[in-house]
């Protein structure tokens, strides 16, 4: 608007008199507007900062993605690859939120302060940053109007201009910074009500948030990008203790380095503090530090005076805003069995329902405290889960502690039992006690099913043994190697098998049926015996034969006889293997057990082959696969047709021998039989190179090869390797 003087009268140029003018008039341009502050709140970045190139290279993206021009036909995929970093900021269309999310102590602020250091000249504007103490000594967060008082004071807000009500604060504070490129970094929040209000509605401005929980709404509504951050790589680990203690001192120490590493789990406080109590001690060698962080944990962790330099405190503070279900299921976690679970044994543990042992794992994951895996199964960083044990000794009394393991160990047992059924289902039956109350076994509907939650489950049902037998529940301990063994065998795991064995032999002592302690000592006895300890297999199988003859035991003792064949083939004596298959063959007809008898035919017709006399052989061997065929045993049928596979081949029937060796191998694989399939691979190969077909025996044993390294299986592997190698030079 202009201004002219008439006469007396002052008029604007929509011809309207606004005054009358006395005296002299002199005019003045008004005073220019006052520059706006531009706050520099940052904290001081952080030193030695080393790694999380992935995790920079992350944000770098985001923020090029943000900026380009976004337009109907605009490619809005997130580039693969870090672009440059230069141009204006926040061309795009909407606000950009990165949230880095993770647990207490790794490394959320000193990410975002490291990479909002590394491109402050794209934020000429300014940069705010607020400490939202969701997660802090003082326990109590910031409220976001004093968070929002905070930022219009850095902003130079005139404090008489500050509207009374949080909605009239925020909306003058996004006025502010509209238009103008800032980062706002929100550190340490907690909940949605912290961080909403405090989100500018300017594209041009930029946003880190750094907390432990997943700020769902915020993602649904705002478009967040979630930035989840974990542990460190070994290498990261190994770059951060350098720059802490030194690269001539670490690299004078590299086993105790490793360790270290190892023993933090690449937790970057943990790793940190490590490095400070080391660096403190020069005089002192690494391997005494790993050696007190092995022995001590999460005490050598531990700060009496400075909470922020104390991994159990700032992992504490974790613990704040959980519900008492998710406190309780976070502390029996800690104690449970296995080095991760699923729902399912979480409600068993907890005796919690399945939905509500599913959502509180979800809590628990969104709190940082847990970490969701492929599988739908969760796991804890291992100090994570140290802390967890120790909040359970503390905080649960001991009956609640054994009655969750007990659950948690029925659980198991009785899922195993139901696998082990689908797995073997012609093997004798021998029933677990009931489950506790409310604890029902994982639904397995096939063997498809069952070999695929063994498989799964397999260091976790080992835990399980050792923490029955700690219990003294002997009765869990006992039926988990029973019910493991099929598995165990059919999937090579011999050390395994002799080991849980060996923890049955001790809990059979407390076991009233007698049977128990001999058919214990012949299970063991043939573990033994598949390991190459022949010397320990010969005693425990004579222990089991001496046990059932003196408790006129025939069954049991057939069953000895049969395995004291494969010990005595195992040691490379095929006429002590056919004398006890013919003991074993003579017991399981005179009981009337036609499956038994099959299995010993075909023991009678292996062993009879290995010792030349063919014609015996594939009589017994013949007989063996009718009858398996009768009663529908695939695993029987798979033995018989891999012994007549043998059979036809060293008798010089190539053709028949693939014939019977390729049906074998079919059912071994329904099975999931990789320790038997490996042995019927090998056998594959040889007729395949009588007959000149060097390529395809080439190729079963590789297989073979490296089913057999896969199981350990080294002296099986050598003379493999030796045949392939004959191969080659043929």
């Amino acid at each position: 608007m202009t201004t002219s003087i008439h006469g007396d009268l002052v008029a604007t140029d929509h011809g309207a008199a606004v005054g009358v003018v006395h005296g002299n008039l002199n005019l003045h341009p008004p005073p220019p507007r006052p520059a706006p502050t531009i706050p520099r709140q940052l904290p001081a970045a952080p030193g030695l900062f080393t790694g999380r190139t992935t995790e920079l290279a992350r944000l770098d993206r985001a923020l090029t993605h943000a900026a380009a021009p976004q337009g109907p036909d605009t490619d809005t995929r997130e580039p693969t690859t870090a672009a440059p970093t230069t141009g204006p900021a926040g061309v795009g269309t909407t606000v950009l939120v990165s949230a880095i999310g993770g647990a207490g102590g790794i490394g959320k602020t000193w990410l975002a302060l490291a990479w909002a250091y590394r491109h402050l000249e794209r934020f000429p504007d300014g940069q705010l940053f607020v400490d939202l103490h969701g997660f802090s000594p003082t326990g109590e967060p910031v409220q976001p109007a004093v968070a929002v008082r905070g930022f219009l004071d850095a902003l130079g807000v005139d404090p008489n201009r500050v509207p009374a009500d949080l909605d009239a604060q925020a909306t003058l504070y996004r006025s502010l910074v509209a238009g103008r490129r800032m980062l706002i970094v929100l550190d340490n929040a907690a909940t949605r009500d912290q961080v909403a209000p405090l989100l500018p509605g300017s594209p041009s401005c930029m946003v880190l948030v750094t907390g432990r929980y997943r700020l769902a709404s915020l993602i649904d509504r705002h478009g967040v990008r979630h930035l989840p951050l974990g542990v460190l790589s070994p290498e990261e680990a190994r770059g951060l203790l350098a720059a802490r203690l030194g690269a001539d001192r670490v690299a004078a120490e590299p086993e105790a380095v490793d360790e270290l590493i190892g023993l933090c789990g690449g937790h970057p406080l943990a790793l940190s503090i490590t490095a400070r109590t080391a660096g403190t001690r020069p005089g002192v060698a690494l391997a005494e530090a790993a050696a007190e962080l092995r022995d001590l944990g999460l005490e050598a962790l531990d700060h009496d005076t400075d909470p922020a330099a104390s991994l159990p405190t700032v992992l504490s503070w974790s613990l704040r805003y959980l519900t008492d279900t998710q406190r309780t299921v976070f502390a029996l976690l800690g104690i449970a069995p296995g080095p991760d679970t699923t729902p399912p044994a979480t409600a068993a543990l907890t005796g919690l329902p399945d939905r509500l042992a599913r959502r509180t794992l979800n809590g628990l994951e969104n709190a940082s405290l847990l970490e969701r895996r492929p599988g739908g199964r969760y796991a804890m960083h291992d100090l994570v889960r140290r802390y967890a044990k120790d909040t359970a000794h503390t905080t649960l009394p001991e009956e609640v502690r054994e009655a969750a393991l007990t659950r948690a160990g029925d659980f198991h047992l009785h899922t195993a039992h139901a696998a082990d059924r689908l797995l073997h289902p012609h093997r004798p039956l021998v029933r677990p006690e009931p489950p506790a109350p409310g604890v029902h076994p994982h639904p397995l509907p096939d063997t498809a099913a069952a070999l695929a939650w063994l498989d799964a489950e397999h260091a976790t049902l080992l835990a399980t043994q050792r923490t029955a037998a700690t219990l003294g529940h002997h009765h869990t301990v006992w039926h988990l190697a029973w019910n493991l063994h099929t598995f165990h065998w059919r999937r090579g795991h011999r050390h395994d098998d002799v080991t849980t064995w060996q923890a049955a032999l001790e809990a059979a002592d407390h076991l009233p049926d007698p049977a128990t302690r001999s058919r214990t000592h012949r299970l063991l006895g043939h573990a033994c015996s598949l390991l190459g300890l022949h010397e320990q297999a010969s005693t425990h199988l004579e222990r089991a034969l001496d046990l059932t003859v003196r408790h006129h035991d025939p069954t049991e003792q057939a069953h000895t006889h049969r395995i004291l064949a494969i010990a005595w083939e195992q040691r490379g004596d095929d006429r002590q293997a056919l004398e006890h298959a013919h003991h074993a063959l003579d017991l399981y007809r005179a009981l009337d057990q036609p499956l038994w008898e099959a299995d010993a035919l075909n023991a009678v017709g292996w062993h009879a082959a290995r010792l030349g006399q063919f014609d015996t052989a594939r009589e017994h061997c013949q007989a063996a696969l009718t009858l398996h065929r009768h009663h529908h045993d695939p695993a029987g049928e798979a033995t018989a047709l891999d012994s007549l596979g043998y059979i036809a081949h060293h008798t010089g029937d190539h053709h028949q021998a693939l014939d019977h060796y390729h049906h074998a191998l079919t059912l071994y694989r329904g099975l999931g039989n990789t320790y038997e399939v490996a042995d019927t691979l090998d056998g594959v190969g040889h007729p395949n190179a009588a007959r000149g077909r060097h390529e395809q025996a080439r190729t079963v044993w590789r297989e073979a090869l490296q089913l057999y390294r896969d199981q350990g299986r080294d002296a099986d592997a050598e003379r493999v390797q030796h045949q392939l190698d004959d191969l080659d030079h043929t």
